[in-house]
């Protein structure tokens, strides 16, 4: 006979000496089954998004980061594919002329500034 290494607490009923009977498992769910509220007849709505979109979205991003006292970083990037970034006064400096020059010259915004002015 072994020994448990912690004694039985006062209101617990003794442990299990032997096999136990076999307990019948559950009836599997059926896929798609519905559940919680919606087995009780809840009915959602679904609820058009509160800000719709005009159709407008970023093609060029300029972020630029300057702390004062600090080192500037600067990050150039467009939906064309092109991603450049610089390090210092002289580089962030050079990289923002770059990304208007880009801007002006980018496939992808000549063609949705032409369809704007049509």
């Amino acid at each position: 006979m072994t020994t448990h290494p912690f004694p039985r607490l006062e209101g617990q009923p003794p442990a299990p000496t032997g096999p136990r009977p076999a307990e019948p498992t559950p009836p599997p769910t059926a896929v798609g089954e519905p559940k919680g509220a919606a087995r009780k007849g809840v009915h959602t709505a679904v609820v058009p998004d509160p800000h719709p979109g005009d159709g407008r979205r970023p093609v060029t991003w300029l972020h630029i980061v300057a702390p004062r006292g600090a080192v500037p970083t600067a990050t150039s990037w467009c939906a064309c594919g092109r991603d450049r970034s610089a390090v210092g006064h002289r580089r962030v400096l050079a990289l923002i002329t770059e990304h208007n020059d880009h801007r002006e010259h980018c496939p992808l915004r000549s063609s949705q500034e032409g369809r704007a002015a049509a």
